[in-house]
């Protein structure tokens, strides 16, 4: 049965369906000996020859569900052409190829998803199902209400206005403040650009939450398995 490429290197736990059509404009896919760049072509991964920078494409692979507990100075990426630690790295043990749902930024810290199963993956960030991701921020000086409420109404960024957060004061001093912020969007650096946006220096950044799952006992570095359970709650509202 034909299916789209995208489809079959997602399904097959090499990338997101996003992902694995930069995979394919790159001409990295063969089907059957000819490289295939046409994002939209199909093959049938019961009988064509599909690969994967050379390789042949295994198709059926253990489906992994990792939490991860990122440190700062790790890529989310899987190559880095600057040489920096990658995120797999940490992944001792782990038999299958795996990937970010979604990235952190490289300063960043906290809880980091990684999986084969595209599907999967692709449902978690997508807009329509708004999973939650809460912050916790530490940002130069004393936060006044004004940037509060501004952070909770919906900022402008250069790509369009901010859907609404939760803004909490956690702690703060006379040289910092920390905020609980948590979103549903899915932006690049979002949080870091919406604190900028109202006139605030980050000096951390931690994702403590990803819809229904947390950090827990983990540190920084260390990854678990996810149970059946919490791969089909944690997308659930």
């Amino acid at each position: 049965m034909l299916e789209r490429l995208q489809k079959i290197l997602s399904g097959a736990g090499v990338a997101s369906r996003r992902e694995a059509e930069g995979i394919i404009v790159a001409g990295r896919v063969a089907v059957n000996g000819a490289v295939v760049t046409e994002l939209g072509s199909k093959a049938d991964p019961e009988k064509d020859r599909i690969t994967l920078d050379g390789k042949p494409l295994r198709l059926k692979a253990e489906r992994i569900y990792l939490l991860l507990y990122k440190p700062s100075g790790y890529v989310t990426t899987l190559k880095d052409p600057e040489g920096r630690p990658l995120v797999t790295d940490l992944l001792k043990g782990v038999g299958e190829r795996v990937y970010p749902v979604g990235r952190l930024d490289y300063n960043t810290e906290g809880l980091l998803l990684l999986t084969n199963d595209g599907d999967w993956a692709n449902r978690l960030m997508h807009p329509r199902h708004e999973v939650e991701k809460e912050y916790l921020v530490k940002v130069r000086g004393r936060v006044d209400r004004e940037q509060v409420r501004r952070l909770a109404g919906g900022v402008d960024l250069e790509e369009g206005r901010t859907a609404p957060a939760r803004v909490q004061v956690v702690h703060e001093s006379e040289r910092n403040t920390r905020l609980s912020i948590t979103i549903h969007e899915g932006r690049y650096r979002q949080v870091r650009r919406m604190c900028e946006a109202v006139s605030l220096t980050v000096a951390s950044l931690k994702r403590t939450r990803y819809g229904s799952l947390d950090l827990g006992e983990l540190r920084p570095g260390e990854f678990r398995r996810l149970t059946p359970l919490e791969v089909r709650q944690i997308g659930e509202r």
